[in-house]
């Protein structure tokens, strides 16, 4: 009898363990990659005219172009969580966008700027990337930019799917429909 009652605690308890979520059909929604939460805040096209945009498009590596007639500028704004682990745990740093017709596109890095996704070797325990006090976590959005340039093509093949591969597993990957 002792056994069973332990037997049931034991298989009871397990119904206890939050659902790790891989997919998002929105924005807004957790997904898991290990034991950090990642959060897409918004997506969007740029303005490069917009004062506001102005600023997300800074510190663009030497010799990038800007987007032809038939491109976009288009940001991610992310969010980063480590509320599941007590040690220290690095960010990703693998990104892309798929549209329907499998056309990949891979972010642009923006070493320098503020509002910039910046991938860290170890985001402590209970600490959110970007940290509230910077100037991506105290905006408005409260998330760091990953920026693309994108097709108008690719921007009408929806849903644009965001993917996020785990920094130490690449076949943990996690991926987010994009609202557009």
């Amino acid at each position: 009898m002792v056994l069973v009652l332990a037997a049931a605690l034991v298989v009871g308890g397990c119904g206890n363990r939050e659902k790790t979520t891989t997919e998002a059909t929105t924005e807004g929604i957790y997904i898991d990659i290990g034991d950090l939460k990642y959060q897409v805040q918004i997506s969007r096209i740029l303005n490069p005219s917009d004062i506001e945009d102005h600023n997300y498009l800074m510190q663009l590596p030497q010799g990038t172009l800007p987007p032809k007639g038939d491109e976009a500028w288009f940001g991610v704004w992310v969010r980063v969580e480590n509320t599941n682990s007590n040690r220290s745990l690095p960010t990703a740093s693998n990104f892309e966008i798929r549209d329907t017709q499998d056309n990949v596109f891979k972010p642009y890095a923006q070493i320098g700027n503020a509002f910039a996704y910046q991938p860290v070797d170890k985001l402590g325990p209970n600490t959110v990337l970007p940290s509230p006090e910077s100037p991506a976590g105290f905006g408005p959005i409260q998330g760091s930019l990953i920026l693309f340039k994108l097709t108008t093509t690719s921007l009408a093949n929806r849903p644009l799917e965001f993917r996020i591969t785990s920094p130490t597993d690449p076949t943990n990957v996690a991926v987010v429909d994009l609202d557009v």
